[in-house]
């Protein structure tokens, strides 16, 4: 049975065979996983090194710099979010690999807080989880956009939760937006990677089909980061 991207794509009065989609598609998802995986080993070797310097982390958490380390990643986003039309296609890049930088030195607390074997039981967990989730998202014939709509309603709702609890700190909350967190984001993974092949089946130039790319490695390593910390509430065994 022909995926059903594939019949929107075709549908548009081309001629194309089956195969040749088929190939055009999984080589688009390596791309958006290779930029993947790339960005979290950035992200994941500057949380390290940075964790690994005390005066690094004093400068950056115990001076106003914290805000800076703390809201950038969230003025990356939105600078490639809503400029990535017009930027060109290498300042993207450039951008997506400082936005992974900067999230790992956000992230580097981490390391000062729960031990490394508990990060790294944490992280083959994710990566599981997020390698499951994917693989049915690529590959299920259900039409998961209803989900999705759900989903994103689920993610404002503990966004919300989150900034309330920032002055409630209660514990009981951040247990039940952890829950909460681990079963959105683990249903926006595989929503995602159903919608990336959606995007696939769109008519786009070599240019807008890089960055789209480059868009959805930015979607798909954000499910992940945040399915790493909302498990790690769970996982994380912390320092004595």
């Amino acid at each position: 049975m022909a995926d059903p991207a594939f019949h929107r794509y075709a549908g548009a009065g081309r001629a194309v065979d089956q195969g040749y989609f088929d190939e055009g598609l999984r080589q688009f998802m390596l791309r958006i996983y290779n930029y993947m995986g790339a960005g979290l080993v950035v992200t994941g070797l500057v949380a390290f090194f940075a964790a690994s310097s005390p005066a690094l982390m004093q400068t950056l958490f115990a001076t106003p710099l914290k805000w800076v380390v703390m809201l950038a990643p969230l003025a990356f986003i939105m600078v490639l979010s809503f400029g990535i039309n017009r930027l060109s296609f290498g300042t993207a890049q450039i951008l997506f690999w400082v936005y992974c930088g900067v999230m790992g030195l956000s992230l580097s607390t981490i390391f000062l807080v729960f031990t490394g074997a508990s990060i790294a039981l944490t992280f083959f967990v994710t990566a599981a989880t997020f390698l499951a989730m994917s693989l049915y998202g690529y590959t299920t014939k259900t039409d998961l956009s209803r989900m999705g709509s759900f989903l994103i309603m689920g993610l404002i709702g503990i966004i919300i939760a989150s900034l309330v609890n920032i002055f409630m700190a209660s514990s009981a909350l951040q247990f039940a937006i952890s829950v909460i967190g681990v079963l959105i984001f683990t249903g926006l993974t595989a929503y995602d990677t159903q919608r990336l092949k959606e995007v696939y089946a769109e008519n786009m130039d070599h240019e807008t089909m890089g960055k789209t790319a480059l868009m959805g490695a930015l979607t798909l390593y954000l499910d992940f980061v945040n399915l790493f910390m909302f498990l790690l509430h769970f996982l994380g065994q912390r320092n004595d």
